[in-house]
């Protein structure tokens, strides 16, 4: 019965470290060069420009099933997600709070209204996801991006 007990427990521990362990996949995503996002997801199914604040700021976003990466000059800055740490598009935004305010490597910061967003600490340079929510409080969108650039 003990070693029951002990087996049962690894595997909830390792299941739980599987969802970072995931997450911690979506997060390399960033800094991905064209060639190696192609190499590693192929032929994107749409390619689109987005124009930012100031004219430099524009972005080209190659459309993949795993989400939307956003490259700038050569490389991937940003990432908008459907899905990320078990939280989807479409959850009420309550749940972030409740998965990553006490889950070691994130950090909340001060977030404009209908956002949160946390430093993910994982990474060699400065990183970000950013829930935005929509009028209702559910998410709208996920994002992992570079706060460096």
């Amino acid at each position: 019965m003990f070693l029951f007990i002990i087996a049962l427990g690894c595997g909830q521990s390792m299941s739980g470290n599987q969802g970072f362990a995931e997450s911690s996949n979506q997060a390399s995503y960033v800094g991905l060069s064209v060639e190696n996002l192609i190499s590693r997801f192929g032929i994107p199914r749409s390619v689109y420009p987005v124009r930012g604040l100031e004219e430099w700021q524009d972005d080209v976003v190659f459309v993949y099933d795993e989400g939307d990466f956003y490259v700038f000059r050569d490389r991937v800055w940003q990432v908008g997600l459907t899905s990320y740490m078990g939280i989807d598009t479409g959850d009420p935004g309550s749940v972030v709070m409740l998965i990553l305010d006490d889950l070691s490597g994130f950090s909340r910061l001060q977030s404009p209204h209908g956002s949160i967003s946390y430093s993910i600490y994982e990474r060699s340079w400065p990183m970000i996801v950013r829930f935005d929510f929509d009028e209702t409080g559910r998410i709208r969108g996920i994002f992992i991006f570079r706060s460096d650039l």
